[in-house]
């Protein structure tokens, strides 16, 4: 399943614009805002799709039922991008699990890339719901790495991915290796520059979170 947020009339889109837009992108608290509220959106709609249960609560002049999700929640994240995106989705699921992982482009002079991957913290994912957010799905390569690492601490019984922007080859990519993954998106993009850049996208969302970054 496929949910895109752009798809919608919503206030979720102001944000997306706003995420966009290379003047409102110099404020760097504004933008780790935004992700942080499209993250908080994408959990509400995400949790229409978990299982839930009935619960009894004690008021102060009786008793109240209410229907909340029944299943443990797992929140992973890559790092550095993900964090404003998953402080978004760990407001609304506030007792979930969290896990972080490190997962970067390490750069060739040819113009090339490889994903590397230095630091996992994971807590035991066995019959959990697995929420993994990364704000820029381009290739899909990330997601894959970083799912296929998570696989020894355990089998979820439910895969969401949520992302604010998605390359369309990026997303076809996930999707044919994980058939099973929910896919929770901002909006779409169709176009990837050779360099495997989301465009339009809205450039790099670790760096216009907390600032450029040396990198070889």
């Amino acid at each position: 399943m496929i949910f895109n947020l752009s798809k919608q009339a919503n206030i979720g889109n102001q944000f997306l614009a706003e995420l966009r837009d290379i003047h409102v992108q110099k404020d760097r608290m504004r933008f780790r805002r935004n992700l942080e509220r499209v993250g908080e959106i994408l959990a509400y709609e995400l949790s229409k799709r978990l299982e839930h249960k009935v619960i009894e609560v004690e008021t102060p002049l009786g008793t109240a039922t209410a229907n909340v999700p029944a299943d443990r929640i797992v929140l992973a994240s890559i790092l550095r991008a993900g964090l404003p995106l998953h402080q978004g989705l760990l407001n609304y699921f506030d007792q979930a699990d969290n896990a972080f992982i490190s997962a970067y482009r390490k750069h060739h002079k040819d113009g090339t890339f490889e994903i590397n991957l230095e630091y996992v913290s994971c807590p035991d994912l066995n019959d959990c719901v697995l929420i993994l957010c990364d704000p820029m799905l381009a290739t899909g390569a990330s997601i894959d790495i970083t799912l296929q690492e998570l696989s020894p601490f355990g089998t979820p019984k439910a895969i969401h991915i949520v992302t604010a922007i998605a390359a369309t080859a990026g997303l076809n990519h996930v999707r044919r290796l994980h058939r099973k993954a929910h896919i929770w998106l901002g909006a779409e993009d169709e176009e990837l520059t050779a360099k495997s850049y989301i465009v339009p996208g809205l450039g790099d969302a670790g760096d216009l979170s907390f600032g450029p970054k040396l990198q070889e």
